[in-house]
């Protein structure tokens, strides 16, 4: 996996790594990285949360912890000269060991805790990003009280909705724009061929869902789920993640103009 990593920086020079479920130590990936030549990455270090790792090519101090549980963290990006940011990145409970409607109730939960870091700093430029076991269309996803994440730019430039007087901010998913086999991709991020009747194959777990304050800082294009890490395919013959190369996940690429 180091050396995936390692490729990944090189063919996309990539500021920013945020790897959930990482089983390698933050000591060896940090050697990799740094051995290729495309800048000083550093550790973020962590708090409270126990799934995530970030390795940034800035200094660490940048990176300012708001708020962590074991899943999830949430961080004001405060570069010199740039727009702050809000970054939370969440690896949230599997659906092997938990049920859909658990997760949209888990799912009311990080949203207040993402509004309550938004109330702290005074702004809501956030972007939420990882692994979040469930599809876009999923309640947890989409419901208002849940994070309310919807498929296009414009009914998430409306900012809000209110519902049974109480108001829920939206965040914009486009991730929907790389579901399927008509996306310039994979299908999705995540493959499971089950035996139930009602089987997806093709999911899309890994999302980045950005508020409507960042929108100016991202643009679609530069949204993408990676098959190669440069050198090598991501894919199996079949077409599907190979998961013993690195993960049964495909990674996902984003940029902020900030």
């Amino acid at each position: 996996m180091d050396r995936m990593v390692g490729n990944l920086a090189v063919a996309y020079d990539v500021d920013v790594f945020i790897l959930a479920e990482c089983a390698l130590s933050p000591g060896r990936l940090l050697t990799t990285l740094n051995g290729r030549g495309t800048g000083l990455y550093q550790y973020v270090p962590r708090v409270g949360c126990e799934k995530i790792e970030i390795f940034a090519r800035f200094p660490h101090e940048y990176l300012i912890p708001l708020s962590e549980t074991d899943r999830l963290t949430i961080r004001r990006l405060n570069l010199p000269g740039l727009t702050e940011v809000l970054l939370a990145a969440i690896h949230f409970p599997s659906k092997l060991r938990w049920s859909a409607e658990s997760q949209a109730h888990e799912s009311v939960v990080l949203a207040g805790l993402i509004r309550e870091a938004e109330r702290e700093v005074g702004h809501s430029r956030t972007v939420l990003v990882g692994d979040l076991n469930m599809n876009p269309f999923e309640c947890g996803v989409v419901s208002a009280a849940g994070l309310h994440g919807v498929m296009t730019r414009g009914v998430a430039q409306r900012g809000d909705r209110i519902v049974q007087g109480r108001m829920y901010p939206f965040f914009y998913n486009p991730m929907w724009g790389l579901f399927g086999d008509a996306t310039p991709g994979p299908p999705g991020t995540y493959y499971r061929a089950g035996s139930e009747h009602v089987e997806y194959f093709w999911n899309m777990f890994d999302q980045v869902l950005i508020r409507p304050e960042l929108l100016p800082a991202f643009d679609n294009r530069d949204l993408k789920v990676l098959e190669s890490d440069g050198e090598a395919s991501l894919l199996s013959a079949a077409g599907t993640p190979e998961d013993s190369a690195a993960s049964d996940h495909l990674p996902v690429l984003f940029k902020l103009r900030l």
